[in-house]
């Protein structure tokens, strides 16, 4: 046991454990925990190299990737998805992940009504009736977002489900939202970044769960219509 303990030592020259990267990230980090860093390893923030004994061991590169990570978790609200994808482009691009871009989140684009109905390959009387139905908010401008809704109502049209047939679904949504915020009340009316920060991760992870519920209840239904 010795002698491997030792020749792991020797072979990781400048990595770091957890219990050092704890004493060097939580003077400026103080919610930062052993679990924690697990926790981001498992989104992806950071992947540390193991041991022959399963150890984790940090590099300077993981070091600065957790410290951008938790920055911009902290002070920009970003959820851990967001900001797995601006590190990994950064890695691509060979950009050092210590400095923050300019530009956080590159902006997105928006479509007026004609781009959008060209993008999702639609009829102007489809976004009319989702419009009219309410499964579309009507707007100057549209996100990528809608331009992905419209695309799914044209395959679904096709199989004569029309938009007003899915008005229950946006409404059914809106109810999910509030049973999340109603979850999350605690965390939302604090006004500190870590609460803040706590809420954007874990809005999507229920509303994840929601789904899946959801899912469940449709697999069933169809279970029994095709029985």
């Amino acid at each position: 046991m010795a002698a491997s303990s030792a020749r792991e030592r020797s072979t990781s020259p400048g990595l770091l454990s957890i219990g050092q990267v704890l004493a060097r990230l939580t003077p400026e980090f103080p919610e930062l925990t052993s679990s924690k860093l697990r926790f981001l390893e498992v989104q992806g923030i950071v992947t540390p190299s193991r041991t022959e004994s399963g150890y984790r061991k940090f590099s300077a590169a993981d070091i600065e990737r957790l410290r951008l990570g938790l920055t911009l978790q902290r002070d920009h609200y970003l959820p851990l998805s967001v900001i797995r994808e601006q590190l990994d482009e950064a890695d691509a691009a060979g950009e050092a992940p210590s400095i923050l871009p300019p530009s956080i989140a590159p902006t997105p684009r928006r479509y007026r009504r004609e781009e959008l109905l060209t993008a999702a390959g639609a009829g102007p009387q489809l976004l009319n009736d989702a419009i009219s139905t309410g499964v579309i908010v009507a707007q100057d401008a549209y996100p990528e977002s809608t331009v992905a809704m419209l695309r799914t109502l044209v395959a679904l049209d096709r199989h004569g489900i029309e938009p007003r047939h899915l008005r229950s679904l946006r409404q059914s949504a809106e109810r999910e939202v509030s049973l999340i915020e109603s979850a999350l009340s605690t965390l939302l009316r604090r006004t500190d970044a870590t609460s803040r920060s706590k809420a954007a991760d874990m809005a999507p992870e229920l509303a994840g769960r929601i789904d899946e519920v959801r899912a469940l209840f449709v697999k069933d239904a169809l279970a029994r219509m095709l029985s």
